[in-house]
């Protein structure tokens, strides 16, 4: 059961605003990464009702209850969002679209924290907030589980929608991610218009799918 220890520990150096961040889709051959920035308020930190209590490591969690905790913590919490499409990541790399979609979740929040956690080993860079990267974060501060979540649900949605445009390949089952299907898939029809083509499976069947027109 998660807590607000790492929370109340950062409120307790004089800090006000708390950004909790976490990004999902890193990993995926397709689509967007998506990033989540969750604001809790010194003084005002939320009561752990029985709904939050259920709040974890999105990945440790049924995609039912994902979407119900989405709902609460959206309803409780000031966050934002930010999103770098597979344009941006083969144009910058994965991981600095990742910072830069946890940059635009920053951003587009309205009270702007002056800490950031963030789930992962590597801090956010070229900002002026303190903040802290925590590695396992998503599954040990609660606000980073919280915004990992919302991270989550968000791009899957995405992918959901992808799906209806490129129902080939079945994108409402892996959101994007390299499951056997998906491989095979991609091999069968080559890269859809959403596919990373700087990741080496998309590549090789890009490769593959030029030698079938020659």
């Amino acid at each position: 059961m998660l807590n607000l220890e790492e929370e109340q520990n950062i409120f307790s150096q004089g800090y006000n605003k708390i950004g909790a961040m976490d990004e999902a889709g890193r990993g995926p051959l397709a689509g967007p990464v998506v990033a989540a920035c969750v604001l809790l308020e010194s003084g005002s930190a939320p009561r752990i009702s029985d709904d939050l209590l259920l709040i974890n490591d999105s990945k440790k969690l049924t995609a039912k209850r994902r979407e119900k905790l989405f709902d609460i913590i959206t309803s409780e919490f000031e966050f934002a969002i930010g999103v770098c499409d597979h344009n941006t990541i083969d144009r910058i790399n994965i991981l600095q679209a990742s910072f830069l979609a946890m940059k635009k979740a920053i951003g587009a929040i309205k009270r702007k924290p002056d800490f950031i956690i963030l789930d992962g080993k590597l801090p956010i860079p070229n900002i002026s907030i303190s903040q802290k990267a925590i590695t396992g974060g998503d599954r040990l501060v609660f606000s980073v589980a919280a915004a990992s979540i919302l991270a989550k649900v968000t791009r899957d949605r995405m992918m959901m929608e992808a799906h209806e445009a490129y129902p080939g390949y079945g994108f409402d089952k892996h959101k994007g991610y390299g499951t056997k299907f998906h491989m095979e898939q991609l091999r069968k029809f080559g890269p859809s218009p959403i596919h990373r083509k700087s990741f080496g499976p998309v590549k090789d069947a890009l490769i593959l799918k030029t030698k079938i027109k020659i």
